[in-house]
């Protein structure tokens, strides 16, 4: 990266970290909401709906006002307002958790993520192809890895504070308090505009560069973006791959319930683990962005993804967990930095390797046992870990003044992970494939976007682009 880009760089990845938070935290709500108001699994797993829908709303909403303005809206009122507009409307919803749970509103509590999931899909459309920008194209997935890695930090401790908030710890055993559950989010929504005011007045770019800015109509002309094979292909995939993720976490209490009689209260480490994963992938992966030398950069990709291992310990130390039933997944992780070495950075392979190793952690888990079957569906984090970055720069790559465009249909799919825990909710039952073989359907998330790997690279190639920027490049 460009000196001058570092600071913006490092502001534009700090809104990561919400995205995160809350995100992961919907873990905690849905066994909590599910216990308070007796809720059905199927039931539960609408909270998940509820916000990740909220990205297909938004993302319709942002083609529909750019058609009747006839222009791209970031590039209007500029991607620095853009990101401030999207963390301000995010705020709005966290309001909403105040009515939500002194009512006990199932309504009211879906909304309010709703509405933070909007002021999210905002952000997503702005943030994304900015990263992938703000540097050497060949780099964007790594630094898009990078700043994953941050949005991590937020997944691993949300639940937790979360969990603490309502429980007063995860080893106490009062009754669910509800209204508890004001205080972080209230929290969360004045740090959304504490950070609105900050990007405000940042140095992020305000424009991807004279191509995109210079677009009036064309840049917004859905048709026109789709006829580019690897915006549907990566649409599909950023469906799918959301899906297995969401799906495979907020699943999981019910699971651990199901299967080890694990209480409510005491799922919030495990639940946590599964987007600290996030974390040590992204970590692992994100050692390329820097301009290091080769010895120097594999020994962060073997030393990153311990420290970020670390930090998942550190923040469920403080929070009174017991650390020791952790230790054997240190194993899985040297599996990790195998496989990030062995992929070399690049993102056709990353998720041809990432999404085999996925299916087979789903499979275990599905035909073992105990702790074993929950340690193989919280690995999946791992093997989740960098697919969003390298689908993402894949499904923008070579669409110039339509990048805008992309960037949204990509983030309207982010409803994958509503729809797909939904259905995987809905086959949990008992009648049906039972919470256990409900997991298949990740490992058919998974062997699709196997096939995204293989397709998109061969298309990519037909249209001569070979460095994954979102600018048109010819090889030479």
């Amino acid at each position: 990266m460009k000196k001058s880009n570092i600071g913006a760089f490092a502001t534009l990845i700090s809104i990561f970290f919400f995205w995160g938070f809350v995100a992961a935290s919907n873990d905690i709500l849905i066994p909590v909401f599910k216990k308070a108001l007796d809720l059905s699994q199927l039931q539960s797993q609408l909270i998940s709906f509820a916000f990740y829908v909220a990205y297909t709303v938004g993302s319709l909403l942002y083609f529909a006002i750019s058609s009747i303005l006839k222009k791209d809206i970031l590039n209007l009122i500029g991607y620095r307002n853009g990101l401030a507009l999207g963390l301000i409307i995010s705020a709005a919803g966290t309001l909403l958790f105040i009515p939500a749970s002194n009512n006990a509103s199932f309504i009211l509590l879906i909304s309010g993520l709703f509405t933070v999931g909007l002021g999210f899909s905002l952000q997503q459309i702005a943030a994304n192809p900015l990263a992938i920008q703000m540097g050497d194209p060949e780099k964007g997935n790594i630094r898009l890895s990078l700043a994953g890695g941050i949005n991590n930090v937020g997944t691993t401790i949300g639940p937790v504070i979360v969990s603490f908030a309502i429980f007063g710890g995860v080893s106490s055993e009062t009754e669910l308090n509800l209204e508890a559950v004001q205080t972080p989010y209230l929290i969360l929504g004045a740090a959304f505009l504490v950070a609105a005011i900050i990007f405000k007045f940042s140095s992020v770019p305000d424009r991807l560069g004279d191509e995109n800015s210079s677009s009036e109509n064309g840049g917004g002309n859905i048709l026109a973006t789709l006829k580019y094979p690897q915006v549907i292909l990566g649409m599909i995939a950023i469906f799918l791959y959301v899906g297995v993720e969401v799906s495979t976490a907020s699943n999981l209490p019910e699971f651990m319930k199901q299967k080890l009689g694990t209480a409510e209260n005491a799922v919030a480490p495990y639940v946590s683990l599964f987007w600290a994963s996030l974390m040590i992938g992204r970590w692992t992966s994100a050692a390329g962005a820097f301009n290091l030398s080769k010895s120097m950069k594999t020994l962060l990709g073997i030393v990153l993804p311990f420290v970020a291992f670390g930090i998942f310990l550190l923040v469920n130390y403080l929070a009174g967990n017991k650390l020791e039933a952790f230790y054997p997944y240190l194993g899985i992780v040297l599996i990790l930095i195998a496989a990030d070495k062995l992929s070399d950075g690049k993102p056709v392979k990353q998720i041809l390797i990432y999404s085999t190793l996925g299916i087979i952690a789903l499979l275990i888990g599905i035909f073992a046992s105990g702790m074993t079957s929950v340690f193989a569906f919280i690995s999946v984090g791992l093997f989740c870990s960098t697919l969003w970055p390298c689908i993402f720069t894949l499904g923008i790559a070579g669409l110039g003044d339509k990048t805008n465009t992309a960037s949204s249909l990509l983030i309207m799919m982010i409803m994958g992970g509503g729809f797909i825990s939904t259905i995987q909710g809905a086959l949990a039952s008992e009648s049906i494939l039972g919470i256990q073989y409900s997991y298949f359907v990740g490992v058919v998330c998974f062997a699709y976007l196997a096939f995204f790997a293989w397709r998109v690279n061969s298309e990519l190639k037909k249209q001569d682009v070979d460095n994954f920027s979102s600018s048109k490049q010819n090889s030479h």
